[in-house]
This record gives C-alpha cells, structure tokens and sequence, in this order.
C-alpha cells in the first residue's frame, strides 16, 4: 500500500508530464530510494550525500528474492559515537567521573592480582579465579574508557573504523570470557561446599591451569570470529553507533550488506554462551542451597553461605545486565536505558567488582592493611 511520499516520489516526471505506469526496472529503484530514504530517517539522517552511484536493486523474479548490487559504494572510514552524557555544559564534570572510574577500577583490579601472587594464603583456587576476574574486568575497561576519555577532552565523538573493529573485539573477548569465568567459579564453589572432602585433589593446580586455558581459549575464539565477520561487512551509509561503545548489536544495525550469517553466529553465542552458561550457575547454586539446607546450626549454614555470597553478588550484577542488553533483535534501536545498561557492565561492574570482593573479604583486606603498614613504615 503507497503513502502520499510513495506516490509523490513515482510521480514526479520530468517536463510536467502525466505519469505513466512504471516499468518493473523503474518500479524496483523507485521503491529502493524510498525505502534507502525511509532507512536513513530511522537511523536519525535526514540526507546522505555521495558521489557514489546509488544502489540498484533487481526486481524479482518468478518470486525470487531481491538482490542488492552495490556500485562502488563509499566505505565508512570512520563511525560516529553516540555521547554517554547528553550536557555538554558539564563536560568537566563528566571527564572527572569517568577518570575516577577508571582509575578505581584500575587499582582496586591490579591489588587484587598483586595480591594473590605476593601472598602465600591466597594461592588457592578461589583467589586464583578471583585473579583472573580482575584482569578480565581491567581489560573490558580499558577498551572503552580511554577512548571515551578522548573524545570527552576533545570534543569529539568518533572512532575509526579499525579503532571500532578493536574496540569491538577486545570488549567482546572479555565480556564473554567472563562469562565462562564466573561458571568455571561457581563450580567451584560447588566443590568447596557440596564436596569438601574431594575438593583439594578434585580442583588441583593443573585442573585449574586447565580450566583458565579453556576459558580463555573459547573467549578468544568466540569474540575472534564474531568480530571477522562484524570486520568483512560492508558499511556504506549511516555511520552513527547508537551507543557510546562499538559493540555488536549497534554496528550490525549500521552495514549495508547482508547479515544474516553474523546475526545466526551471534545469536548461537548468546544462547550457547549466555543462556548455557547461566543455567550451570542456576544449577551448581541450587545444589549449593540444597547442601546448606542440610547443615545443621544455623552459624554452619551462614559460614557456608558467606563463602560463595560476593560471587553470587557479581553474577546477579553481571547477568541481569548483559541479558538485558544482547538478548534482543538487532534491529531494535538502544534507547537511553539501553545506554545506562551498557554503562552497567562496561564502566560500574569492573569497579565493582574487586571491592565486593575485597571489602567482604577479611584475608584480602589483611593484605592491604599490612601494604598500608609496610609503606608507612619505610
């Protein structure tokens, strides 16, 4: 059915002269430019223009479908972030928020890992999870924070295209080895609760450097071949991330060739990886309380509880965050509270993280007071 644009846009014939009827060739580029323009209004722009030849669109035949041909296109060179705050009169006071961010995060992580190699009680399996969290989480921040940084003191909201696939590929490399992380650590804690008595010889050295290898071995694999095939797409138009970071979802609504193979594998991993892994943590927390249950007194049921209670505490934060945020067609535009949700796991969560740990935790503040006492006293 054609609206009143449709129709201005058929009818309008050099010379003054009456419209005729179309040819399907006619027909097809008519409605391609329509549906180009009505596209670029989605995405929040009024007028592209280019000194490239626009796009021919084949009609169909027999029922086929429609197939795109794209004429030397112009290749984005660069994409344009959407700011995480939207007063530019408090530019100083954003910059100075974000760099505390950061510079927390980057603390509160590195004490964690220093700690855990430096003092001998910490060399069990759990702090060497916990070790590994912290640099999952410091890589997650640092590849979106320092360029945020930049374009806050500049003035500025672009990435290049490089810039983004990079960006891209380490945010995704850590988010979803994280992932696999907090499972791996759930099950461990399992062990410790449900089978104390085979956990030493069952969550050995080498079990844990095995497990770490797998983790981070189907991280990189996972987000390596997610961003090959975000990096062959091709990008002609609308070069505006709705976001503030380059992630999947928001650069996969901006290309202009097809997607749906990339689409399939990112949906795989949001399943396999996301959904898999959320209900072994729902499966090995279950056990966990079931065990519990059954411990007699209630001051062995709350030593128990509080061994696996800051790792329960991140995996609420973190799960109900990402979730929310990839679970959802890629068509669909972030709107703001998409944005404070990225802001959740991006920018809080890895600061969160080590201090949830460390404040509930009387070994690791142990350490930092004997540091504390250490420097004072030299």
């Amino acid at each position: 059915m054609q609206t009143v644009s449709d129709l201005s846009v058929i009818s309008q014939i050099p010379g003054g002269q009456s419209p005729e009827m179309p040819s399907a060739d006619s027909f097809c580029t008519q409605t391609a430019l329509v549906e180009i323009r009505s596209q670029h209004l989605r995405f929040g722009i009024h007028v592209w223009k280019s000194k490239s030849t626009p796009v021919r669109e084949d009609p169909p035949c027999n029922g086929a479908p429609r197939q795109m041909h794209p004429r030397n296109l112009t290749k984005v060179s660069e994409f344009i972030l959407e700011g995480v705050f939207d007063n530019p009169h408090l530019q100083g006071l954003y910059i100075v928020i974000s760099l505390c961010l950061y510079l927390t995060a980057i603390l509160s992580n590195s004490f964690v890992i220093i700690a855990t190699v430096v003092h001998p009680p910490l060399h069990i399996p759990m702090y060497f999870f916990i070790s590994n969290l912290a640099i999952l989480d410091l890589v997650g921040i640092s590849s979106v924070l320092p360029k945020m940084l930049e374009n806050l003191i500049l003035g500025k909201n672009t990435i290049s295209f490089e810039g983004c696939v990079a960006q891209l590929y380490t945010f995704t490399f850590s988010a979803s080895t994280e992932l696999i992380l907090l499972t791996v650590m759930s099950y461990d804690r399992y062990l410790a609760i449900c089978q104390p008595l085979h956990y030493v010889t069952m969550m050995s050295k080498g079990t844990r450097i095995s497990l770490m290898t797998g983790v981070w071995g189907i991280g990189t694999v996972n987000s390596l071949t997610n961003t090959l095939l975000v990096a062959q797409l091709d990008f002609c138009g609308p070069n505006l991330v709705q976001n503030f970071l380059c992630e999947i979802p928001s650069v996969l609504a901006l290309s202009c060739s097809s997607t749906y193979l990339t689409e399939i594998m990112v949906y795989m991993a949001d399943i396999i990886l996301g959904m898999g892994n959320f209900l072994l943590v729902i499966l090995s927390y279950c056990l966990i309380i079931i065990t519990i249950l059954k411990i007699q007194g209630s001051a062995g049921k709350w030593k128990a509880f509080s061994t696996c209670s800051s790792h329960l505490a991140v995996v609420g934060l973190f799960y109900s965050t990402v979730i929310y945020t990839y679970i959802q067609p890629t068509s669909t535009p972030l709107e703001k509270k998409n944005k404070t949700v990225s802001i959740m796991y991006t920018l809080v969560t890895p600061t969160l993280n080590p201090l949830v740990y460390s404040l509930r935790n009387k070994v690791i503040k142990a350490v930092f007071w004997k540091i504390v006492t250490f420097h004072k006293t030299n």
